[in-house]
C-alpha cells in the first residue's frame, strides 16, 4: 500500500520538476536575447538573433559594422558569461548545503573567495592582469587545500570541522588581501582591485566564456548526476554509508568538484555573493528538497538571476556601471530574509 501511494507522489513530482524546467529553459534562453537589447544602443530582438545568425554562417546581418560587435564583441559574450557564472555559482551553492548540512552554505564557504581574491590582488598588483584567471583559480583551489588539511587536522574532514575550517583560512586570506592591498595598492591598481572584489562582469569576452563554459561542462554538469548520493547525506553520514553511499569518496569528489567549479567562476566575475545562497532555497519552495531536481532547477535560476542582475548593474545608472556584486547583495539579503521566514512559518 505504500509502495502504491508513493508511485502517483513521485511521478507528480517529476511532473513538476520537469514543468518547471521547461519553463526555466525557456525563460533563459529569452532572457539572453532580451538582455542583450538593452543599453545604450537599443536593439530589436530579431535584429539580435539575425546578428548572432550570421556570425554563425546562417544569413547577414542586419547591423552596421558598430551595432554588430556591439552584439558579438560586448554583449553576447557578457551574457553568456553571466549565466555560466550563475549556473556554476548555484550548482556549487546547492553541493555545499548538502555536503555540510547547512543551511547558510554558500559556494565560498571552504574560503575559495578570499583565496581566489588573494591570488587575484598578487598579480594586479605586479601588473600581469592577464594572468588573473590562471591566479584566481589557483587561490581558490591552495584554500580548499589548506581548510581540508586544517580539519583532517583537528581530527578529520567532518561537516563541522570543514566548516569551522573554511572560516578559518578564509578569514586569514582575507587579512593577508587586506594587508597587501594596504601595502602596495595606489591609483588605477586601487580601482581596478576594488572593481574585482565586488564582483564585476564589464571584462567579459569570448575567452570568459570558454572558462566558465568549459567549467559547467566539464564539472558542472556531472555533478548534476550526483543528486541521490546528496540525499542520503541529508540524513547523516552513517544513513548514507549504509545505502550505500561510500561517504569519504563521495565527499572529497564533490568538494573538489565544487572548488574546481567556483574557482572558474571567481576567476572571470570576481567574488559574487549570495546566487549560491539563496536560489538553492529558493528553488526548494517550489520543487521541493530532492537534488535530481533541484541541482538542474538551481543552475537554471542562477543563470537567469546573475544574467539580469548584470543587465541591471550596467543600465540602471547609465553612463555609470556598478559591480554586479553589489546588485546581488542588496536584492539577495532581504529576499533570503523573506525565503528564512516563509520557511519558519511553515
Amino acid at each position: 500500500m505504500r509502495s502504491a501511494a508513493r508511485m502517483p507522489s513521485a511521478r507528480r513530482d517529476r511532473g513538476l520538476a520537469l514543468a518547471w524546467g521547461i519553463v526555466l529553459l525557456v525563460a533563459l534562453a529569452g532572457s539572453v536575447v532580451t538582455a542583450i537589447c538593452f543599453g545604450a544602443a537599443d536593439l530589436r530582438p530579431d535584429e539580435v538573433l539575425r546578428s548572432v545568425a550570421s556570425h554563425l554562417g546562417l544569413g547577414d546581418s542586419p547591423l552596421n559594422a558598430l551595432r554588430d560587435g556591439i552584439v558579438w564583441e560586448l554583449r553576447l559574450p557578457r551574457v553568456l558569461t553571466a549565466a555560466a557564472v550563475g549556473a556554476g555559482l548555484a550548482i556549487s551553492g546547492t553541493v555545499m548545503q548538502a555536503l555540510t548540512r547547512n543551511a547558510l552554505a554558500d559556494p565560498y564557504l571552504l574560503g575559495l573567495s578570499s583565496g581566489a581574491s588573494l591570488g587575484a590582488v598578487g598579480v594586479l598588483l605586479l601588473g600581469l592582469g592577464i594572468l588573473l584567471p590562471v591566479a584566481a583559480f589557483a587561490g581558490a583551489f591552495a584554500a580548499l587545500i589548506a581548510t581540508l588539511l586544517l580539519a583532517g587536522a583537528a581530527g578529520g574532514v567532518t561537516p563541522t570541522r570543514t566548516v569551522l575550517a573554511g572560516v578559518a583560512v578564509s578569514a586569514l586570506a582575507s587579512a593577508v588581501t587586506s594587508l597587501v592591498i594596504f601595502w602596495s595598492a595606489t591609483g588605477d591598481s586601487f580601482r581596478e582591485i576594488l572593481a574585482w572584489l565586488l564582483g564585476s562582469l564589464a571584462g567579459s569576452t569570448w575567452t570568459t566564456v570558454a572558462i566558465a563554459g568549459v567549467a559547467l561542462l566539464v564539472v558542472g554538469v556531472p555533478v548534476l548526476f550526483s543528486g541521490g548520493a546528496l540525499d542520503s547525506f541529508a540524513f547523516g553520514d552513517a544513513t548514507a554509508s549504509a545505502l550505500g553511499v561510500n561517504v569519504t569518496a563521495t565527499r572529497w569528489v564533490l568538494l573538489a568538484a565544487t572548488a574546481l567549479l567556483t574557482g572558474a567562476m571567481v576567476s572571470v566575475s570576481g567574488s559574487i555573493g549570495f546566487i549560491g545562497l539563496v536560489l538553492p532555497h529558493a528553488v526548494r519552495l517550489l520543487t521541493g528538497s530532492r537534488h535530481r531536481a533541484l541541482l538542474p532547477l538551481s543552475a537554471l535560476a542562477g543563470a537567469i538571476v546573475l544574467l539580469w542582475a548584470d543587465t541591471a548593474a550596467r543600465t540602471l545608472f547609465d553612463p555609470r556601471e556598478l559591480p554586479v556584486g553589489i546588485v546581488t547583495a542588496i536584492v539577495g539579503a532581504p529576499v533570503f530574509a523573506l525565503l528564512l521566514a516563509r520557511r519558519r512559518s511553515a
